[in-house]
């Protein structure tokens, strides 16, 4: 089956059904910031606390408003995820600035992984990862819910073999 070419400068083909990740996803990565805010902060507060270094509190400051920043933002950079399944291959996308589009032939597929950290598993989410002969053609797809994760797992797979019998 042939697919309608898309535009360079449009790499977001809108002639296929995009299946957005759960916003859950935002509010995990808005926690991941500030739990990785706790040391880099604790620091400069220690330095200060110990030798009066006034230039401490404003890499502080910058610290906390470059992450108040990010919070801000992570919403945005969440709802660019997205994925399609098509008839011969699996579309990912995601990026505001820079754009990424991901395209992986069912056929290439070697195995499909899917994972949940701590913190997914404390959000009901979990992620799943494509693996390609090629290291660098590996895609995945953050922030499903555990059902929709097992879901295109196995569909994956199942498409995965039949697309290698035909090899």
């Amino acid at each position: 089956m042939t697919h309608p070419v898309a535009d360079a400068l449009q790499p977001w083909p809108d002639t296929v059904d995009w299946h957005p990740v759960s916003p859950r996803l935002a509010t995990l990565k808005r926690v991941e910031l500030l739990l990785g805010l706790i040391v880099p902060l604790a620091a400069t507060i220690a330095v200060y606390l110990i030798w009066q270094w006034i230039w401490a509190l404003v890499i502080g400051a910058v610290l906390v408003a470059a992450t108040l920043v990010r919070i801000v933002l992570i919403g945005r950079s969440v709802r660019s995820w997205g994925y399609a399944e098509r008839d011969d291959d699996l579309l990912v996308r995601h990026g505001r600035i820079v754009r990424h589009l991901s395209i992986v032939p069912y056929a290439r597929m070697q195995f499909v992984d899917v994972s949940a950290g701590p913190l997914e598993r404390l959000f009901g989410l979990a992620t799943v990862q494509l693996h390609t002969a090629a290291a660098a053609s590996d895609a995945r797809v953050p922030g499903l819910l555990p059902a929709e994760a097992a879901r295109l797992r196995d569909r994956l797979t199942a498409l995965g073999e039949i697309r290698k019998e035909g090899l």
